[in-house]
């Protein structure tokens, strides 16, 4: 189960219902309500003289890229025109409307970017967006309660669901033998835990 910001997660095969923006981060949000916009990626730095950004993707769809016609940058998710994409060595070349030269640009280094939630990829079966595991309570499969989803760290080989609670903090292996069941409709996730967690 992998989840990234800008990225859905992949439940366990069993499961009948990740984060890479993963589309969603940064932040958390209310599972109930869900954010207005998914992180797709950040400004890194200006790219060339003729204001093209450079922004390091945080999704798993890329290509995405090419067929959106705005982007939304920054904590009020200022709307800007997309004039033009490339991908350059694992990161996106954006060409933005009012963006013509470095400076304009380099005010714009470090910020999100973000598309509105209605625009997210479509996921496949057993598939989570990152938004969507935080903030989910925490059961084992004995009826134990364990806590909320505070945040999920991506490893590599798999994620892991810091879950904190009843005075503690517990990392959950987001992994087929250990996370069981996810309810969104419940806002809940069963797990069974493996020795040594707790």
């Amino acid at each position: 189960m992998a989840i990234k910001a800008g990225a859905p997660s992949r439940a366990p095969a069993p499961l009948s219902g990740r984060s890479g923006m993963t589309d969603s981060k940064p932040g958390k949000a209310d599972n109930r309500s869900g954010p207005r916009y998914l992180v797709i990626g950040r400004v890194a730095k200006p790219w060339g003289v003729r204001g093209e950004v450079k922004v390091e993707v945080m999704t798993d769809f890329p290509d995405r890229f090419s067929l959106l016609r705005k982007v939304y940058l920054g904590p009020k998710a200022v709307p800007f025109t997309l004039e033009g994409f490339r991908l350059h060595k694992g990161a996106a070349l954006l060409k933005l409307e009012g963006c013509h030269d470095r400076t304009t640009v380099e005010k714009l280094r470090g910020q999100w970017v973000q598309i509105p939630i209605e625009e997210a990829a479509p996921l496949e079966q057993d598939e989570y967006y990152e938004h969507q595991i935080v903030g989910l309570a925490v059961w084992t499969a004995d009826g134990e309660y364990l806590g909320t989803v505070d945040e999920i760290i991506s490893t590599g080989a798999n994620d892991v669901y810091v879950v904190r609670g009843e005075g503690r903090e517990v990392l959950i292996p987001a992994i087929e033998d250990v996370v069981l069941k996810i309810n969104l409709a419940q806002g809940q996730l069963v797990v069974e835990l493996m020795e040594g967690l707790i």
